[in-house]
């Protein structure tokens, strides 16, 4: 007697066929599982941050003033005043000058204590590599700045700064106090803008950095320490090599920083104008803001906003290709 078995319709087909096509409809519930999670932030993404810059690429083209809806095309005038602005060049100064200065004393303080703090301490308790003493405390102490919004951090200094009532003021001789206050005098202006953005900043990349110098494994600055490597030899020879990635992330997020919300909020915030005095500590963000909303001119903002965004990814690139290596470092 002869059996027959019957197969269900919703089963695979026998063979290498059947099982091939097993595998594709597994491949398809996998990603139709995924893509059901990802549709609604991409959806969500494409409509509040790539929508925006498309829509800036193409007003920047009009002259539109932002308060109605009407407009004429006026191809790249927009661009061509700006060429011709004293201010707008001010701003492009200073915004390269915040972009390379800030990251600079940013990471370096950063990198300073993370490794101190992870590293830089004498042998104790039966370790030879450790920490300064109260290094946890330090770790808190450091981040606290990250606890408050960067527009309280520029209130807090813009007070610290104010002639008559700062602590600053206070604190220093009057010799060694600028006349019209530090954010009254074009030589102090951007320097005190500086001080600002490196304050806030400052507890962040402490903890990335004690971060990525956690994964460096203890043995490896254990036989640094026992080849009679010092604290600066070791930190240039073993530690900054095995965080170049992590170093170089954090220049470009401090540079794109530095170029836009960071100095935009601290800029408009404490200084005279905000910008002053006479555009010393004027930035593209502020100009940006007062001739596209103040001036009506949404046209020509959006122009600054186009070559705000090109000089950011010129910088973000130029800070990629810079500290690029072929050789990578593996532990």
């Amino acid at each position: 007697m002869t059996k027959t078995v019957r197969r269900s319709a919703g089963s695979p087909k026998a063979g290498a066929g059947g099982f091939r096509s097993s595998a594709r409809y597994r491949t398809y519930v996998k990603y139709r599982f995924v893509f059901g999670f990802l549709v609604v932030p991409f959806g969500l993404y494409a409509v509040f941050v790539i929508s925006p810059f498309v829509q800036t690429f193409y007003y920047s083209f009009t002259d539109w003033s932002g308060l109605s809806s009407d407009f004429n095309m006026v191809g790249f005038e927009n661009f061509t005043r700006l060429m011709d602005d004293e201010r707008f060049w001010a701003a492009v100064r200073n915004n390269l000058i915040l972009a390379l200065a800030v990251p600079l004393v940013t990471l370096s303080l950063g990198l300073f204590f993370a490794f101190m703090i992870n590293i830089g301490g004498r042998g104790r308790r039966g370790e030879a590599v450790t920490g300064v003493a109260g290094a946890k405390a330090y770790k808190i102490l450091y981040f606290f700045p990250q606890a408050l919004s960067i527009a309280v951090i520029a209130a807090l200094w813009g007070y610290i700064f104010t002639p008559g009532i700062g602590v600053l003021e206070a604190i220093l001789p009057s010799s060694l106090s600028p006349e019209n206050g530090w954010l009254g005098e074009r030589r102090f202006a951007l320097f005190a803008v500086m001080i600002v953005m490196c304050w806030a900043m400052v507890g962040f990349f402490v903890v990335l950095f004690s971060a990525a110098i956690g994964q460096i494994p203890k043995e490896i600055n254990e036989s640094a320490l026992l080849d009679g490597a010092g604290r600066a030899r070791t930190f240039f020879s073993i530690t900054l090599p095995l965080i170049r990635d992590t170093v170089q992330t954090g220049w470009v997020y401090m540079g794109i920083m530095a170029l836009g919300a960071e100095s935009f909020a601290v800029v408009n915030i404490i200084t005279i104008g905000p910008g002053g005095p006479d555009d010393s500590t004027q930035v593209l963000g502020v100009y940006l803001w007062q001739t596209g909303f103040t001036q009506a001119q949404a046209g020509r903002g959006a122009a600054m906003g186009v070559c705000l965004f090109i000089l950011t990814m010129l910088l973000a690139v130029a800070a990629l290709s810079l500290g690029r290596r072929r050789d990578r470092i593996e532990y």
